[in-house]
């Protein structure tokens, strides 16, 4: 959802505008034309389309042109979790309306209130870059915004049924395993060459906790899926919450730690630059702490586990290359990720 450089003309084919307005009149959110229809940036699986009615900025979310199987369920879903958590602690895009049904655009959409904010990863602003004070504010509100999720009671706030927490942690790691194994049938002769995977597996399965209390989990929480504020380090919105579901929250701070560059790192594709200023990986679990009242003494086990599971996704690309299904260039630099990942969950180990 950031600012694009230019407005750019939409395929009607994707967004019909015509349609959208006939379906806005008929809920009374506004009155006259759509204007200014603007593709924006940020959306990796899903189309944003922000656009002014009446005086008023929204945004609209939808799957792409060519949806996946579970594109429209994945809509609901994010729409359902925007809408509970109205009123929270959390900071969100707010939601206006949504449209579980297909026959309006062909997909089901949602449209949520534009965020004034950028996101960190794609350069920050005067303000952010020029001061390490503001960089550690930025750092700690994250931690913060984590920590505001998994205080949300998800059964008050109406998602007891969103998602299966009994079994949750066990189920991680025979589930991210198998995944990988199956991208041998891809073709092309991938084989599972990655350094500490056995090791990390089991170290895993060895030092699972024995509970949790269940919440709701973002799924896929670091700096490249927030916004902050232009004039402040206030953290604005947690965007993109397409992998959101019912589970252990402290899934997200494990993310968190997976993808925040620690001394002698190389940065990750999702952290930041300049970096000096950001709190160490500690600091954020100890001010995520002060927010929250979930047991932390295993948190280094979340941070393995994101980087288990994160490396397995990214090998999935590198798999499809050698079968000649994308970019060998493309697949190469996401297989050094996924070494990179491992190399640090074992890292971690060798501390826990």
């Amino acid at each position: 959802m950031p600012d694009p450089s230019r407005e750019n003309p939409v395929d009607p084919g994707v967004v019909d505008i015509e349609a959208l307005r006939v379906w806005m009149d008929e809920r009374g959110l506004g009155a006259g034309p759509l204007t200014a229809p603007t593709p924006l940036a940020g959306g990796t699986q899903n189309l944003l389309l922000r656009f002014i009615r009446d005086g008023r900025t929204y945004v609209l979310r939808r799957p792409p042109e060519h949806k996946r199987k579970n594109s429209d369920e994945t809509m609901r879903r994010e729409a359902r979790v925007l809408a509970a958590l109205t009123g929270s602690d959390v900071p969100h895009p707010r939601l206006v309306a949504a449209e579980p049904d297909v026959a309006v655009l062909g997909a089901a959409f949602y449209l949520m209130e534009s965020v004034d904010g950028f996101t960190p990863t794609t350069g920050l602003p005067a303000l952010h870059a020029g001061d390490p004070r503001v960089r550690r504010a930025m750092g700690l509100e994250l931690a913060d915004a984590a920590a505001a999720l998994g205080r949300v009671d998800h059964v008050e706030v109406g998602l007891g049924d969103f998602g299966k927490p009994d079994g949750y942690l066990e189920r991680q790691v025979p589930r991210w395993r198998a995944q990988l194994d199956s991208y041998g049938e891809l073709g092309g002769g991938w084989k599972p060459d990655i350094v500490h995977l056995d090791e990390v597996g089991e170290w895993l399965e060895r030092n699972r906790p024995s509970s949790f209390v269940p919440g709701i989990i973002h799924g896929d929480f670091h700096l490249g899926n927030v916004m902050y504020r232009h004039e402040s380090p206030e953290l604005a919105a947690v965007v993109d919450w397409e992998l959101a579901t019912i589970g252990d929250p402290l899934i997200d701070l494990g993310l968190i730690m997976a993808f925040w560059p620690e001394a002698g790192e190389a940065p990750t594709a999702v952290s930041v630059a300049p970096w000096e200023g950001f709190p160490r990986i500690d600091e954020m679990v100890q001010r995520y702490g002060e927010g929250s009242a979930r047991d932390l003494s295993a948190i280094d086990w979340y941070g393995v586990l994101a980087c288990y599971k994160t490396g397995i996704i990214l090998e999935g690309t590198h798999a499809r290359a050698i079968a000649g299904m994308a970019p060998t260039s493309f697949g190469d630099l996401l297989h050094a990720t996924t070494l990179s990942l491992f190399a640090k969950a074992a890292s971690i180990i060798r501390r826990s």
